[in-house]
């Protein structure tokens, strides 16, 4: 039976180092924290009643969405390089005492996942599996794509595994202080700066309180149906500020994809697909930016009618629809994401843009891939 990677010891210092980080830099995307899930909402009866996982060792646990590395790549039975991680902490206080890692895919990763866990192949395991093939479908950990995919899948979990991760939480906060401020002085008259501060980590954070009374009464909804606005209010926040943030590291990137420079070895044929790679991915780009904007422009038109002209109709009909438009956005936002982080770890600020063909085909592809570039796309080109 195939034993499951020790992180600790595969990693050596600086993987535990990154460990101890990662509550605090984790990209909301990359990086699903349920030892924090754990540690804010244990003793929520929503949690106990509706977890994620059943195994409690895995409802405590991290999982990271990882780029497999050359050396990894023979260890995964899937047909692209990124899978996700699970990672069980040695203690859940103390992440600088590393932990065990199993990769998704991985021959054997089942069979170590079961035997990591303690368990047997009951239905409580068959079902954790399932939730974890159905995570491993999705491109990143998204919380709005992430809880649609599984609510198509029929998994019923509870709201507080969907949350924007702290570290995102502090990068967005003067962005949707600027973006809702008209609509909370429509609510809520004058406030001070603290109150309205308070008012905005109350909006993103998962835990409704009592600070959004008068936004419910603005809106005209029950508190269930309000929660849900409010979650899907802050996944359009959220993708408007990542659209924001992402923009000028996307144009960036595209520029030094055009100038990349092709070393020996590289056949005819790889020259010809980096060519023409090139190109498409920018066109892709483009396209992808085109349709965020156009979901986007929905969300700013009903906001602009209840923030200009005081009429909520139109902003509830929007937010009670919103989840539908997760699914696409999460997927052509985690695809400009995925970008710029990898092209930018993989050539760092200043680096010298070369590489051997066969290295350029793998990356370039795998952006391809990434954007939904289909064979009839790269057949026309």
């Amino acid at each position: 039976m195939s034993r499951p990677n020790s992180a600790f010891s595969a990693q050596a210092r600086s993987g535990v180092r990154n460990l101890a980080n990662l509550e605090q830099t984790a990209s909301t995307t990359r990086v699903l924290n349920l030892v924090a899930v754990a540690r804010d909402w244990s003793e929520s009866w929503d949690y106990i009643d509706r977890p994620l996982f059943r195994s409690r060792l895995l409802n405590t646990s991290l999982f990271v969405k990882h780029r497999l590395r050359d050396d990894e790549v023979y260890l995964v039975t899937c047909p692209n390089r990124t899978t996700t991680k699970i990672i069980f902490p040695l203690h859940r206080d103390q992440f600088g005492l590393g932990g065990l890692s199993i990769l998704m895919g991985q021959r054997g990763w089942r069979e170590g996942l079961m035997d990591v866990c303690g368990g047997e192949d009951g239905a409580d395991f068959v079902r954790d599996v399932r939730v974890l093939e159905i995570m491993n479908e999705l491109p990143s950990f998204d919380p709005f794509l992430l809880r649609e995919h599984l609510r198509r899948r029929k998994v019923d979990v509870a709201p507080c595994y969907f949350a924007i991760s702290q570290a995102d939480i502090e990068r967005m906060r003067a962005f949707v202080a600027e973006e809702v401020a008209n609509l909370i002085a429509l609510a809520f008259g004058d406030l001070e700066v603290n109150d309205g501060g308070r008012l905005v980590d109350s909006l993103l954070s998962a835990r409704i309180d009592e600070k959004l009374e008068p936004l419910r009464m603005t809106f005209g909804l029950d508190p269930e149906s309000f929660r849900e606005g409010v979650f899907s209010w802050r996944g359009f926040l959220y993708y408007k500020w990542c659209l924001a943030d992402l923009t000028s590291r996307v144009n960036k990137v595209l520029d030094e994809i055009e100038a990349l420079k092709v070393l020996p070895p590289c056949s005819r044929e790889s020259l010809d697909y980096v060519r023409k790679a090139q190109a498409r991915i920018r066109r892709a780009v483009g396209r992808c930016y085109r349709e965020v904007a156009t979901a986007i422009a929905v969300y700013d038109d009903a906001f602009r009618d209840l923030t200009r002209n005081g009429e909520p109709r139109a902003f509830r009909t929007f937010l009670v629809r919103a989840p539908t438009m997760f699914l696409s956005l999460g997927e052509m936002v985690g695809a400009l994401s995925h970008i710029a982080s990898f092209w930018r770890y993989r050539f760092p600020e200043g680096a010298r843009l070369e590489c051997d063909g066969p290295d350029a085909h793998d990356l370039l592809r795998d952006f391809e891939l990434s954007l939904g570039v289909n064979t009839e796309d790269r057949a026309a080109a």
